[in-house]
């Protein structure tokens, strides 16, 4: 396996007590990146290693984490999960106090899962399904999203409340587990609101063609009176649903999630209006002064700013970390994770961010609606939903 790695600062010495390995501040820092350098992937995990990476040089330039230049190791799991676990196990062996995994439960899993074994911390860069944590990785796995449940929760709210729809129809890409979430986080958001889910239909996202799927909705919104679309799916899939969609002559309004965020897509689907999907943080012209600091950053360091709200979350993460590292004054995991279990609504460039024992995904965080038109992303209004997701949806028990 070959592993890139670029050298920021001192390398890590060993501190043993009692036969236990321990971090000190003598040790210094190292953080691992097991993620997606190639493969379908990359469109996820690459802009998001990159603002990690903008991180480490801003928090060395402030005179690094524990008294020490943070140190980087990485390796490309190209899209792959066995390559995954080899990528993790290798930095693992490097000495990563932190590893960065990719932005899927799917695919960062086997990388966070060798992390956990080592009783390291990980964190998922973007992963949504709430299993990128404690219940399907370990006590020592994070991950620096949104559960996707979330997303489709304030799609559906903000349908009812602002846009008066109240039948919808789910288009569940079943690729990965983070399309099911957003399409459970919907189903309960809209039934909450005492909507109804009028149908739904499953495709898998490579399919050339959804026509019979679109057959059964186009009878579902002649004879149910189905009035908007809830599509949960990932790019290259969801862009050619889309655009099945509109050529069948469906106008209706479509609901996505932030696995369609930005507009890189849109060149599939000329014309394209009547769109919505939540977003975290927003490339241009962000109402958050900090957010375009951070963007701007990102472009002077690499040519041109992030293209979707997937590569701010793990800034904002490292953030909540390097804090807990700080007051901990050690790397070691069980104890910074129990610093970091003790936040609620901390503040971040993003907004709020709590973890708790039994939760490391944000479950409850506003999120700003957009909207598409005339080849062009525009943020709407920030949303943030009034109950608390139940259990049950967010491990998408049985009946939900």
């Amino acid at each position: 396996m070959k592993i890139k790695a670029s050298i920021l600062g001192l390398a890590c010495s060993v501190l043993v007590l009692g036969g236990a390995q321990r971090a000190s501040a003598a040790d210094g820092v190292t953080i691992g990146m097991a993620v997606a350098f190639s493969g379908w992937m990359e469109a996820y995990d690459g802009e998001a290693a990159k603002m990690a990476q903008l991180w480490i040089e801003q928090t060395n330039a402030k005179g690094g984490l524990l008294g020490q230049p943070i140190k980087v190791i990485s390796g490309d799991t190209k899209t792959d999960r066995v390559e995954g676990a080899k990528v993790g196990q290798d930095l693992v062996k490097q000495g990563a106090n932190l590893l960065l995994v990719s932005a899927d439960y799917d695919y960062g899993a086997p990388a966070a899962l060798q992390a956990q074994k080592a009783k390291i911390i990980s964190v998922f860069m973007g992963a949504s399904d709430p299993k990128a944590g404690v219940v399907g990785v370990g006590q020592y796995s994070f991950t620096a999203n949104n559960a996707g449940q979330l997303e489709g929760a304030i799609m559906a709210d903000w349908g009812y409340q602002k846009k008066n729809l109240r039948k919808g129809y789910m288009l569940v890409d079943e690729t990965i587990e983070y399309n099911k979430s957003v399409c459970a986080g919907y189903n309960w958001s809209l039934k909450n609101d005492k909507g109804t889910v009028v149908g739904q239909d499953t495709f898998k996202g490579l399919d050339p063609t959804i026509s019979s799927q679109i057959t059964r909705l186009s009878e579902a919104i002649r004879n149910d009176g189905v009035d908007h679309i809830m599509l949960c799916s990932t790019n290259p899939g969801a862009a050619s649903s889309v655009r099945q969609l509109r050529a069948a002559g469906i106008t209706l309004p479509i609901f996505s999630a932030t696995a369609m965020d930005g507009t890189y897509w849109l060149n599939s689907v000329p014309g394209l209006k009547d769109f919505y999907l939540p977003s975290q943080a927003l490339a241009v012209n962000d109402p958050r002064p900090a957010v375009n600091e951070i963007s701007a950053a990102f472009e002077k360091k690499f040519g041109k700013p992030p293209t979707t709200q997937y590569a701010y979350p793990i800034y904002a993460f490292l953030d909540l970390w390097a804090k807990a590292v700080t007051e901990a004054k050690t790397t070691d995991a069980a104890i910074v994770v129990a610093e970091m279990n003790k936040l609620k609504d901390a503040p971040t460039v993003l907004g709020p961010r709590t973890f708790t024992p039994k939760l490391h995904v944000q479950i409850d965080m506003p999120m700003f609606v957009m909207s598409y038109a005339d080849g062009k992303e525009t943020p709407g209004e920030e949303w943030r939903i009034k109950d608390t997701i139940p259990d049950a949806v967010l491990y998408r028990l049985k009946g939900n």
